[in-house]
């Protein structure tokens, strides 16, 4: 099949922006720049960057190699390559992982991003203008205490997600992230310009994030940059494959998956460049999640000149990465249905995301009248979401996407979907995928339980 029947995206470069804008999201920006500052800086840096090449790229590289070679829903993709290719019918399991996690991931996400986009709103009307941390940290509380406004920037936000999902591959998702992703990028540039002018602490936040701080690196901080190296990508919840089988036949995957990996590791540096200056600015202290994102920074932004200028733009850097990653979530269950149950494209995607809504409903109860309700033990109804797809059916998926590849698909269907890799590049790759990634990603796997 020379084109899949959902679309194809019009040029390479598309498809890397596609990506790109699936592997960037909250995580770059709340998670990555503390993690690094944490763990050795520039030593963590480093090994993060090892991992992502021996262990994201190449499970990427797998990912669009195997949605390009199906052209299908990573469901039917999976079923269609395992029977070309002789295997056991079972493989099938990897889209099923994959449209399960992406859709769960969304329920949740969509109330986190949710919140960004209020705050959006919040830091342009000046709410935050001269706050102390004590306001702040009531604003945020109010924020998510009050279930009514939780609820309505969930519904907001997964409104416009599915909006986006429905209009399809060109006039939706491409479209999305043609303007999205150029503007997100422009951002952060001017971000971090503003950072190093106006915060006095420029060289401070860089000697967090890039000083070689080896007696804070160790086989934990190695740990933690491998799993962090492969979350990031995106890998393993279908996005990846299912935006590969609209990737046009002649575009390079090698050099695709390295460029998407370039883009999303720059995104998570600068985010680091714009945060840890502003933080250290006043003194605050650096942290990871939610606290950092809705506490922290809102608090550093009302109390610098400018601020509320450059507060707005940070989030609406935050509410552009949060969107142009949902609308490749639901893309695999959105993808199976128009394939499976002949539904039309606008149907496929009200379903997924009205199912996703529901679900989120519960994510969204977590942070007020249901706060006291436990899924798992210790774990709440988001929390529950949170571990589950992401310690376990991703982790899952990208060890099984090395494996199928490395081993059992038709060895002809990968080399013509590398056509035009120099033939050691491919036997770097064969071995990466078949013992170097599925390896590391299983070491992670287990110690996420163990830890």
């Amino acid at each position: 099949m020379s084109e899949s029947t959902h679309g194809m995206w019009s040029s390479r470069l598309m498809f890397i922006l596609a990506v790109a804008g699936s592997a960037v999201g909250l995580g770059n920006i709340w998670r990555f720049p503390y993690v690094a500052g944490e763990n050795g800086g520039g030593a963590f840096v480093i090994a993060y960057l090892a991992c992502i090449f021996m262990v994201g790229v190449p499970i990427m590289i797998a990912e669009i190699a195997l949605g390009r070679a199906g052209r299908k829903s990573p469901i039917n993709t999976m079923q269609d390559l395992a029977a070309q290719s002789g295997a056991w019918g079972g493989w099938q399991v990897i889209g099923w992982l994959g449209a399960i996690a992406g859709f769960m991931i969304l329920s949740f996400y969509s109330v986190i991003a949710g919140w960004s986009v209020a705050y959006l709103f919040e830091m342009a009307s000046g709410v935050f203008v001269g706050a102390d941390g004590d306001f702040a940290s009531a604003q945020f509380s109010g924020f998510t205490g009050n279930v009514w406004v939780v609820v309505g920037w969930h519904s907001l936000f997964m409104l416009l997600t599915t909006f986006i999902a429905a209009r399809g591959v060109g006039k939706g998702l491409e479209t999305t992230v043609k303007y999205l992703m150029p503007a997100l990028f422009v951002l952060l540039v001017l971000l971090v310009f503003w950072a190093a002018i106006s915060s006095g602490h420029f060289v401070e936040g860089m000697s967090f994030l890039f000083a070689f701080k080896t007696d804070q690196f160790s086989g934990e901080s190695m740990l933690i940059a491998m799993g962090q190296a492969f979350f990031t990508l995106s890998l393993g919840m279908g996005a990846i494959m299912a935006y590969g089988a609209y990737l046009p036949k002649g575009a390079s995957i090698v050099s695709s998956a390295v460029t998407i990996a370039v883009l999303d590791t720059a995104v998570a540096l600068l985010s680091g460049m714009v945060i840890f200056p502003i933080v250290f600015a006043h003194g605050l202290e650096p942290s990871a999640g939610p606290g950092l994102m809705f506490i922290t920074l809102p608090l550093a932004f009302g109390q610098m000149a400018g601020g509320q200028l450059f507060g707005t733009l940070f989030f609406l850097l935050v509410s552009f990465a949060a969107i142009t990653s949902a609308i490749s979530m639901g893309e695999p269950a959105v993808a199976w249905l128009v394939e499976k149950v002949k539904v039309s494209r606008v149907t496929g995607a009200i379903i997924v995301g009205g199912l996703a809504w529901l679900l989120g409903l519960g994510s969204a109860f977590s942070f007020n009248i249901w706060s006291d309700v436990t899924l798992l033990p210790g774990r709440s109804f988001f929390d529950t979401m949170d571990f589950v797809s992401n310690n376990v059916i991703l982790p899952l998926g990208g060890f099984l996407i090395g494996l199928f590849a490395g081993w059992f698909l038709d060895q002809k269907i990968l080399a013509e979907q590398l056509e035009g890799t120099s033939e050691i590049v491919i036997k770097l790759l064969r071995v990466l995928m078949r013992i170097i990634a599925p390896v590391c990603i299983f070491v992670v796997f287990v110690m996420t339980f163990v830890g």
